[in-house]
């Protein structure tokens, strides 16, 4: 089946720009929880910071974008390629015969929860099920899963079990993604009708018995994972076109073009899923209001600090599912993104694409292992912190702060470059006694105020002995 991989670059191209519109919102609409549970959920959330996403599914035996081939909309991302392009429901059959040849026989969840947490990651969000509707996991209400393939024999079949297993016993956060619109049950693709589009395929007012049952087909997989799977933590929603109608932003120009109503009652699936998860953070994304208890710009970092918890979900490489052959971020790229966004009041979600054998890349594992050592010595300055806007950016130096008393600044280096032999930072109030100090480093070192900057100063022959780095940070005790 590797046979019709191909290369995604044209599809990738067109595919960040959807992903880019997919994150615009009116973050003016955040509702703070208010359920003092969710409240102290988000606050742990908002503390560790960094976290793996992992898209994985049939469509990896491609290696091809996830799910949106299936989609007959005449857009980049979606474009079909190999022996069915020219029949879209002979191309549906044969992407739905994957199942058939989906054997995933190196999966060991336990490799990658040791690697990610080695990375300093301490949250999951693993997809339990894609819009194309194959779960991950081993739902009694479909036969379209993991469980009914050629891996279903083995003793590890329940995927979605196994890895949040696998994390939980690492001390990882759990999340499940879950995509609300499913293409493979006939309640949202209607076999009666040809689908048009990511919509369902019918009128839901039309047809309200057939949105019903796709409703409550959807409460009840959701259910299944919120009862089934152990703790959880976070319930991760996609596929925004799903929602209320009153709920679409027509200055958003993808949501402007969804048809008509979809609202599944979020209301009654989220009063379900903290029933049996107390806490739960629900993230029903793009959908602004009570039910995205933080935001979610997608491959996008924000120019500015937020107030308003959020996370930026973002590929290690090119692509959300796996290709055979990845162009990964640099460890210094990506440690640089780590410290931009958490010096702006995010989370970093770092989305790593498993093969059609279920390992990751090699090279995945070296990027892990190398933002892993930096983050050793460095963590304090992520963990358990807030953005700070007083500082904002200057240069090459970010900032976040852990309390009244304590400052970090990011100065992210260039490859190849040697610490300065001194920092100048604005707009910072420091009293007499203040201490300022490398990371990795005991010296205190000393600073002066110049024309109204903290000047801090690095003498060379400390300077000599401090090993190159990503980004050096450098402690200040107020």
């Amino acid at each position: 089946m590797r046979k019709y991989a191909y290369t995604l670059l044209t599809i990738l191209l067109s595919y960040s720009l959807f992903a880019q519109q997919h994150s615009e919102q009116n973050h003016d609409k955040y509702i703070v929880p208010s359920d003092p549970q969710v409240k102290t959920k988000l606050n742990q959330w908002q503390n560790v910071k960094f976290g793996l996403l992992m898209h994985w599914g049939v469509y990896s035996q491609w290696g091809i974008v996830e799910s949106w081939s299936l989609c007959p909309e005449d857009e980049g991302w979606c474009e079909r390629r190999g022996p069915y392009k020219d029949n879209w429901y002979e191309y549906k059959k044969a992407y739905e015969n994957l199942k058939n040849t989906f054997n995933p026989t190196q999966f060991a969840p336990e490799k990658w929860a040791s690697a990610a947490k080695n990375a300093g990651m301490k949250y999951v969000v693993f997809t339990t099920k894609h819009h194309d509707g194959f779960c991950m996991f081993d739902s009694k209400y479909t036969d379209y899963k993991i469980t009914k393939s050629p891996f279903g024999s083995n003793a590890r079949s329940n995927v979605a079990k196994e890895v949040f297993g696998a994390f939980r016993k690492e001390g990882f956060m759990i999340g499940a993604y879950f995509s609300k619109p499913d293409w493979n049950t006939n309640d949202y693709w209607w076999s009666y009708f040809p689908p048009k589009d990511r919509n369902p395929s019918y009128h839901p007012k039309k047809y309200p018995q057939k949105w019903e049952s796709f409703k409550n087909f959807t409460y009840n997989q959701i259910e299944e994972l919120m009862s089934d799977y152990g703790k959880m933590d976070i319930l991760w929603l996609d596929g925004g076109w799903v929602r209320p109608f009153s709920s679409i932003d027509t200055t958003i120009s993808w949501q402007k073009s969804i048809p008509f109503d979809q609202d599944i009652d979020m209301g009654r699936i989220a009063k379900m899923a903290r029933g049996h998860q107390p806490g739960l953070l629900v993230v029903d994304r793009t959908v602004s209001g009570e039910f995205e208890n933080y935001v979610t710009p997608e491959h996008q970092i924000p120019d500015h600090y937020m107030p308003i918890p959020w996370e930026t979900c973002m590929t290690m490489g090119d692509s959300w599912s796996y290709i055979p052959k990845e162009n990964y971020k640099s460890a210094r790229k990506l440690i640089h993104i780590l410290a931009d966004i958490v010096s702006k009041n995010g989370n970093l979600l770092l989305n790593i694409a498993p093969s059609p054998e279920g390992d990751f890349h090699p090279e995945a594992y070296q990027r892990l292992e190398e933002i892993g050592k930096w983050m050793q010595i460095n963590n304090e300055a992520i963990y358990e912190t807030r953005g700070d806007n007083q500082l904002g950016k200057q240069g090459k130096m970010v900032f976040t702060h852990k309390d009244d008393n304590t400052t970090y600044a990011f100065y992210c280096a260039d490859e190849n470059e040697t610490i300065p032999s001194h920092l100048e930072i604005a707009n910072l109030n420091l009293s007499k006694t203040a201490k300022i100090s490398l990371l990795g480093q005991k010296e205190t070192l000393k600073w002066s105020i110049k024309n109204g900057k903290v000047v801090v100063e690095i003498p060379e022959k400390l300077a000599k002995k401090i090993p190159n780095s990503y980004a050096w940070v450098f402690k200040i005790t107020k």
